[in-house]
């Protein structure tokens, strides 16, 4: 993002043209903000809210002029996808120990016990041995929605997965087609309930820069509550494990009304009321450390382009003894809403992308909240200038993030257009 008395005058009478690949929640936002809809494969666009595949395909073979925004980093899918996420977090935990030792090196100890499948079954079976009474959880590295995961306690039980790989013992291969690669990781099988049910957290954080990192977290989200009990002899029903709104809505009992979520303020009052502030608030904060260390697992090698920004959504497990655990991350999170307070919430929540963005040149670049965002980390922490949070008093934290706070994002978004109006007339 980038903004000045200049920019601004100049878009000022410029209308702004965008393509849009989905048909949902940005669409209706991109197309109420006035901006002209390019619906020719071949028309020219400023801003251009695309789907994985074209920046797979595309990307690289586009030219892209100073002024022009895009939704994905050109390999996004190295914080994205099951394996490589996995991948480089380890990496930087073992960074982190060498350069600062094993005390520093544990606070990265915030996602299970993983490996990749085929590649590390071997090493797998050895941690499997030694922990035979574990539940485990198979994931396909490339899906979303809870596709393809499933629960298993014996390695038996993923024989059948394995008979269908085309690598053998010796290493060598045959020439079937190459099996999909899964992440196997140890289930979080003692999880926080409410109601004795399973739930997890969608959170959204919006990167605007990797080199120097700048991140917003959005004040509102939810979770995801599974419509059944919680049990864990129960390992074959899904409805029981997984969160996923696509896995809860086939269930028998689902209200389409009412939905499977709480709102990230809800929830937060419900921790407050059960655990007091001090509990809550470290939970909150070891959410905030996964964020950033995440990112940082991948900032050297992500391709860092002025163009790019990514909105990420993360899943978020807590456990009884509210310790959170990072299951996920998504790059494309999903966007269609299942009732009117889910519709409201990601427009809003897209909205103030789009105001970060800053196409229109509103913004001085000083802003340290826009809309329902914080901005929580700008080439290193960044530190609430008003210690008064609201939703948490007397904070025993400065960082800028109130993530489940209340979320007065009009009269914000009112007071800084004013604000900056005022300053730039000046």
């Amino acid at each position: 993002m980038y903004s000045s008395k200049n920019r601004q005058a100049k878009n000022e009478n410029r209308v702004i043209r965008f393509k849009c690949t989905l048909q949902n929640t940005i669409a209706d936002v991109l197309r109420s903000r006035g901006w002209q809809e390019v619906k020719e494969e071949s028309g020219d666009w400023d801003f251009y809210w695309a789907d994985v595949g074209w920046m797979r395909e595309v990307f690289d073979h586009c030219y892209m002029e100073e002024h022009m925004r895009l939704n994905h980093f050109r390999n996004h899918y190295e914080l994205t996808r099951k394996n490589l996420m996995a991948k480089n977090l380890k990496r930087l935990r073992k960074q982190i120990e060498r350069e600062s030792g094993k005390i520093e090196a544990a606070k990265c100890d915030f996602f299970p016990t993983t490996f990749e499948l085929p590649a590390d079954y071997h090493i797998f079976v050895e941690e499997f041995k030694r922990s035979p009474n574990s539940t485990w959880i198979m994931k396909p590295i490339a899906k979303s929605q809870g596709k393809g995961i499933f629960l298993f306690r014996k390695l038996k039980d993923i024989m059948e997965w394995k008979k269908e790989d085309s690598w053998k013992i010796d290493g060598t291969k045959d020439d079937r087609e190459p099996v999909e690669n899964y992440v196997v990781q140890r289930y979080v099988d003692a999880p926080y309930l409410i109601g004795g049910r399973k739930f997890d957290i969608r959170c959204y954080v919006l990167v605007t820069s990797y080199i120097p990192l700048k991140v917003w977290l959005y004040r509102s989200g939810f979770g995801r509550m599974s419509n059944s009990r919680y049990s864990i002899d129960s390992i074959e029903d899904t409805y029981v494990h997984l969160t996923n709104v696509a896995i809860q809505k086939t269930s028998p009992d689902y209200d389409p009304e009412k939905g499977c979520k709480w709102s990230l303020i809800q929830l937060r009052m419900y921790l407050l009321a059960k655990h007091g502030p001090e509990a809550v608030e470290t939970l909150f904060r070891g959410m905030d450390d996964i964020f950033i260390k995440s990112l940082q697992s991948v900032q050297k090698i992500m391709i860092n382009d002025k163009h790019c920004f990514e909105l990420y959504g993360y899943d978020i497990l807590i456990d009884e003894t509210l310790k959170p655990w990072l299951l996920e991350i998504n790059a494309s999170p999903s966007l269609t809403a299942s009732n009117q307070q889910d519709y409201d919430l990601k427009f809003k929540l897209l909205h103030d992308v789009l105001t970060i963005i800053d196409m229109e040149g509103k913004l001085t670049g000083k802003e340290k909240r826009v809309g329902g965002f914080d901005l929580m980390w700008n080439d290193g922490p960044v530190h609430c200038e008003d210690l008064s949070m609201e939703g948490a008093p007397n904070p025993p934290f400065t960082t800028n993030t109130m993530l489940g706070c209340y979320n007065n994002r009009e009269e914000n978004l009112k007071k800084m257009m004013r604000s900056n109006f005022l300053s730039q007339k000046s």
